[in-house]
């Protein structure tokens, strides 16, 4: 009876062992299929969200600059250069919808159920979620290290190039413009050689008295940094408003520094979000001193550029871990996906509450990965909740006893 006992309890390690690996292998191949899943839908919704976001900065651009006279082709290399930082801000959004839709259809078409029949903990089942969201960190590293700091320094640039055109702010013919506030200014012709006939000027920045030049021809000169405008042939009207008196002069040519109203500057945040991660790591006293920010905007900006792709991260596995918690159902799992959304936007709430004692104290620099910690606990509860074995059976009563 040893002989045989032993022979069939080998034979069995054996059978088991077979099926070990066979299982292995094709739950192998789920992982690739489910991953296959979440990248396509993935970037269809990054396209969708990447389309309208972009669409919408763009329409407000092309208001804007052509509004002032800039080109199409200024237009279209504006929202070229926009477009990685609107990628990072929709890479989470899309990781977190192409996430929910995937696992709801796994389980709508029970696929999931099938998968965890043959043993196989949601914790395991997570696996390919997280490789997901790992690629997804990948890809808002690279931009938020590299692409979105470089975009927007030339962004910065271009701007501070075409806040200096005097062409695009002021030589617009048969316009009424409004280069300054306080500052109306008019041309009717413009000739082939830049003569400007005809030309109102209407200066009202000064509390106490109006100046209004009219000029039959001007010219626009730059002088070094300053811009000026030469006025021909003209009369100046200056109408004090304490005395409400007009007094007039008529002049043979005049010039009037209008260097203020085709110069403009740049924010300073723009300027601390174009700065590279190096300099942010290395040299945070010059970035703050050239930024006009404090050490606190400083380290926020640095941090949020490794926070922000574990949120990238953390929005996949929320997308998948609520949807494991209800189960198979032929109800479907709307009530899971509300929840997961509920717990997205606690993660953002943490996020945004964080955001002021960090600049006002920069040692308090690790509380911006708070969110992140947040998320994966919130992701490790709801793992665990979906992983036990057990359930509490509700006791039935026997309605079929007989009394004696």
């Amino acid at each position: 009876m040893t002989r045989p006992t032993f022979y069939l309890v080998t034979q069995s390690a054996r059978v088991a062992q077979q099926n070990t690996v066979v299982l292995g292998g094709h739950l192998a191949r789920f992982d690739r299929y489910v991953l296959s899943r979440f990248i396509m839908l993935f970037s269809f919704f990054a396209l969708v969200l990447v389309s309208v976001y972009w669409l919408n900065r763009a329409v407000i651009l092309f208001d804007r600059l052509i509004a002032d006279g800039h080109s199409a082709a200024v237009v279209l290399e504006f929202t070229a250069l926009s477009l990685p930082n609107v990628v990072k801000l929709v890479l989470p959004i899309a990781a977190f919808a192409g996430t929910v839709y995937v696992t709801n259809r796994l389980s709508a078409e029970s696929e999931l159920t099938v998968v965890q029949a043959t043993g196989f903990s949601p914790w395991r089942l997570a696996r390919p979620a997280l490789y997901f969201g790992l690629l997804v960190a990948v890809i808002m590293s690279v931009l938020t290290h590299f692409l979105v700091p470089q975009s927007l320094g030339q962004l910065r640039q271009r701007e501070v190039e075409l806040s200096r055109s005097i062409s695009a702010k002021l030589v617009r013919e048969g316009v009424f413009l409004h280069p300054a506030s306080g500052v109306t200014f008019f041309i009717r012709e413009i000739t082939d050689d830049g003569e400007l006939r005809d030309v109102l000027l209407d200066d009202r920045r000064t509390d106490d008295r109006t100046v209004t030049y009219t000029a039959q021809s001007a010219y626009l000169l730059r002088v070094e940094e300053s811009v000026r405008l030469v006025m021909v042939n003209g009369l100046a009207q200056t109408l004090n408003k304490e005395t409400n008196r007009l007094s007039t002069t008529q002049f043979d040519d005049v010039t009037y520094d209008i260097t203020a109203m085709v110069s403009g500057r740049v924010g300073r945040v723009e300027r601390l979000y174009s700065t590279s991660t190096w300099r942010l790591l290395f040299d945070k006293d010059a970035v703050a001193e050239e930024t006009k920010s404090s050490l606190g905007e400083v380290g926020e900006e640095l941090h949020m550029r490794f926070q922000q792709p574990l949120l990238g991260l953390v929005a996949a596995m929320i997308g998948f871990s609520s949807l494991m918690i209800g189960g198979y159902s032929r109800f479907g799992v709307g009530k899971q996906i509300v929840f997961a959304i509920f717990l997205l936007v606690v993660v953002k709430l943490v996020e945004g509450s964080i955001v002021t004692p960090i600049r006002s104290d920069e040692t308090l620099w690790p509380l911006i990965y708070l969110p992140s910690l947040v998320g994966f606990g919130m992701v490790a509860a709801l793992l665990h909740s979906a992983s036990k074995p057990f359930r509490p059976v509700r006791r039935r009563k026997d309605h079929d006893e007989v009394p004696a």
